[in-house]
């Protein structure tokens, strides 16, 4: 592969992990924040940015769990760093303040929801940790309705991450990096 072409695909995974945050940063349906909010402690902008943060996280950890390739969780990881940097929901004083907050809550999903080739998420435990971050005490209601949006929220970051990176199916113990023919 020439280097104009390496660099050509190059741009090309970069535009797909763009347009796959934009996904990510989209804002949470009303109904959903309505609904955490009375959940939680009844504040909607806390809600609304419990909302954002799970589905960042989810987007996230989706690309490093279930992308074809190994660089799709560093690029997007890229973008959403970028695009966090100049969201305009966060007031600029405010930005470390929500990157810390998201970092927190990255890691506790990261936690739940296990590494790649774990065969389902734990839902109902994500579903939790969500409602508990948003001030509230799970219960059976609650809980229910936490894991289906987080079951949805699932669904539709993978599904974008396929329309943008395509499919495949792999074994769960193997890379998909481990999958290309050697270079010679």
């Amino acid at each position: 592969m020439s280097r104009w072409t390496a660099q050509q695909a190059e741009r090309e995974w970069e535009r797909r992990a763009t347009s796959f945050v934009s996904t990510l940063m989209t804002e949470p349906e009303p109904g959903a924040v309505e609904r955490l909010a009375e959940c939680g402690d009844g504040d909607l902008d806390h809600a609304r940015w419990e909302l954002r943060y799970l589905r960042r996280a989810v987007g996230l950890l989706i690309a490093g769990r279930d992308a074809l390739d190994d660089r799709t969780a560093s690029l997007v990881g890229q973008s959403l760093a970028r695009a966090v940097e100049h969201d305009p929901s966060a007031a600029p004083s405010m930005r470390a303040l929500s990157a810390s907050q998201f970092n927190a809550r990255l890691r506790l999903y990261r936690d739940l929801m296990g590494q790649r080739g774990a065969s389902r998420t734990p839902v109902s435990s994500v579903g939790d940790a969500l409602i508990g971050f948003a001030g509230g005490r799970p219960g059976s209601d609650v809980s229910a309705w936490a894991a289906r949006w987080v079951a949805a929220e699932l669904d539709r970051c993978n599904e974008a991450l396929r329309n943008e990176f395509g499919t495949a199916e792999l074994p769960d113990d193997v890379a998909p990096s481990a999958m290309r023919p050697p270079r010679h």
